[in-house]
């Protein structure tokens, strides 16, 4: 029977096989301290002699069960059992002297000694070999990683994942010189040079960061000189987590391409948080959505009286209403599962909570679905948009922000037409002299939402590829999900008569490139002509209908500074609100008759710089 085996065994089939064995360990210990000192032939063996030796092995099990020996697992016996062990054997031989007074039989002090030694070894030594094989067996059977950081975090999580079954920690990896060729727990400290001699060596697949007392800016850069090893790269919960008892050391998370793209975030100006917020009924349609549940959640933040979740999925109002109760159950929240398209609805929400504000996330925004289903996305991003500005104006709320998109600008697609008619809809009503204040604020991507390319490549690479890029020269502006939220709130604060602000989105990023860093951050390295070995396969899938290579965010390329150095005003032409509603009242009835084409013709001749793309 194999070792592995005995651990499968039932605790009780276990207990005995390990009594059983110390009985006969014990036996053996007595007979053979009193064959070596008297001989085998010259030894007269009597019954006061069988009786001393019973005497003796019935006392050292007595005692190896009171010190609670037998309830020590084998595979993780420890120093003190070890030492428990070879104090009850020293017992064991003074009980063979003190044998030797009461039953005055002849037992010189030589026997005591060697028996000690003898049921020491013949005890103890069968565990250490068993929990030898078990940690072989256990080693072989872990994840191999490396710990980023020999400091005290690094120490604390190779010491927890010690203790546990699924990774095994091969050796440290510290820039610092002071740690370097040394041992720290056993295992050895190498430099980021080392790493590609410990992947091909031990089969290291995964590198945990355990480095506190960094910025985010340098975590990034870290993130960054790490990420072309190609192994996966994992991290400890932040010192906060770990002080306040919300996480162990040993709850690893993912590192995600947000880490490697985000910037250090400019600190928001106070009163533009809050001018629209604090102390406001707040209304945000699309609140389920990745921008309007992020919006909410900045939104909370500062307080508002009231906040009416406006959302057509059920399942994301659900989720966006559970979350934010969870944390902030002193703010009333209203959800209302409806569409932007129903009129009275909307009026009776307004009427009803009093709103003052309103963020206007709700839209269709998946560039091939809209373009596969133009009347719908028409009848959604143009007429919902229209049927929200209208009701905001009728009942006075103060302020109404439309939430567009880079794609609005010369748009290619069906999504980004109607999403520019909206600007100009939104454009044109503010200047009718109502009490609200209208503004715009336009973006890019952002990383994790909803149709975007990070969660597709995270599900393509965690399927083992391939990832599918359109386009090997394709570029986007990428912005985290809370930096534009927090950006969108304060943008809208500024306008008051439908001006656009942009918001800066930082440099483009080549998707393909995009993928090639998630790939690494997963562990994993694309398969391309300079490297045929990569274990992903990349493919090009050609662009989609009315996508672009790359996205631009302003119309005239003129733009004025704000007060916030990441919000630019858009100096743009604007259209005459009568011919908007020219263009509206045509495109409506084009919609009621159902004539996909005609509309997409009429979004082609209106003012919106809408050129279909060819492929």
């Amino acid at each position: 029977m194999e070792f592995n085996q005995l651990f499968e065994l039932s605790p009780r089939k276990k207990l005995a096989i390990t009594i059983s064995w110390d009985f006969l360990a014990l036996l053996v210990a007595n007979l053979f301290a009193f064959w070596i000192r008297f001989g085998i032939v010259s030894w007269d063996f009597s019954l006061i002699d069988a009786v001393v030796i019973a005497l003796n092995i019935a006392f050292a099990l007595t005692l190896l069960t009171m010190f609670g020996y037998y309830k020590q697992m084998i595979r993780y016996i420890g120093l003190k059992t070890i030492q428990k062990a070879l104090l009850v054997l020293a017992a064991s031989a003074l009980f063979l002297l003190a044998a030797k007074v009461a039953f005055d039989v002849m037992i010189p002090v030589s026997v005591p000694i060697i028996y000690w030694t003898v049921a020491s070894t013949l005890v103890i030594a069968p565990r250490f070999l068993m929990q030898a094989s078990a940690q072989s067996q256990n080693y072989k059977m872990r994840e191999k990683c490396l710990i980023f950081g020999a400091a005290e975090a690094g120490r604390s999580l190779v010491q927890t994942l010690k203790m546990g079954t699924e990774l095994q920690p091969i050796a440290f990896i510290d820039d610092k010189k002071q740690y370097q060729n040394k041992q720290i727990l056993g295992l050895p400290v190498g430099r980021r040079e080392d790493i590609p001699y410990y992947v091909k060596q031990f089969g290291v697949s995964k590198m945990l960061l355990a480095v506190h007392n960094t910025s985010s800016e340098r975590r990034k850069e870290l993130i960054i000189e790490l990420e072309p090893y190609a192994i996966e790269l994992l991290s400890i919960p932040n010192i906060q987590d770990l002080l306040s008892g919300k996480s162990k050391i040993d709850e690893l998370h993912e590192i995600k391409i947000e880490e490697l793209l985000g910037r250090e975030p400019v600190p928001p100006i106070t009163h533009l948080l809050d001018i629209n917020i604090r102390g406001k009924n707040v209304l945000v349609t699309g609140a389920g959505g990745s921008i309007g549940s992020e919006l909410c959640r900045q939104l909370v933040k500062s307080a508002p009286s009231k906040l009416v979740l406006f959302e057509l999925s059920e399942f994301n109002l659900y989720q966006i209403e559970n979350e934010l109760k969870q944390h902030y159950f002193d703010i009333p929240m209203v959800p209302i599962l409806s569409s932007i398209q129903d009129t009275e609805l909307l009026r009776s929400v307004m009427d009803d909570h009093k709103i003052q504000t309103i963020y206007h996330a709700a839209a269709y925004k998946h560039v091939p679905m809209v373009e596969s289903n133009p009347l719908a996305g028409i009848r959604n991003n143009v007429f919902g948009t229209s049927n929200v500005a209208l009701v905001a104006a009728e009942y006075d709320v103060e302020k109404f922000v439309l939430i567009s998109t880079d794609k609005a600008v010369r748009p290619t697609n069906i999504m980004g037409a109607t999403k520019r008619f909206a600007e100009l809809y939104i454009q044109g009503i503010a200047e009718l002299g109502s009490n609200t204040e209208y503004s715009i604020v336009r973006f890019g991507n952002v990383l994790g939402s909803s149709g975007s390319v990070v969660p597709l490549f995270t599900k393509q690479i965690k399927a083992g590829g391939p990832i599918t890029v359109t386009h090997p020269d394709i570029t986007r502006f990428f912005m985290t999900i809370p930096e534009a939220a927090q950006l969108v709130i304060q943008a809208g604060a500024m306008g008051s008569k439908g001006e656009v602000f942009v918001l800066d989105m930082g440099n483009s990023v080549k998707i393909v490139d995009l993928a090639n860093k998630m790939a690494h951050l997963m562990g994993h390295s694309l398969k391309t002509i300079d490297n045929p070995n990569g274990d992903i396969e990349l493919k090009f899938s050609g662009l989609r209908p009315g996508e672009k290579l790359y996205e631009e965010l302003l119309i005239d390329d003129a733009d004025t500074t704000t007060e916030h150095p990441r919000i630019m005003g858009a100096d743009e032409t604007k259209l005459p609100f009568e011919e908007v509603i020219l263009l509206f009242d045509e495109l409506n009835r084009l919609l009621l008759e159902h004539n996909a084409s005609g509309a997409k013709a009429l979004l082609q001749k209106a003012p919106l710089g809408y050129s279909p793309s060819k492929h």
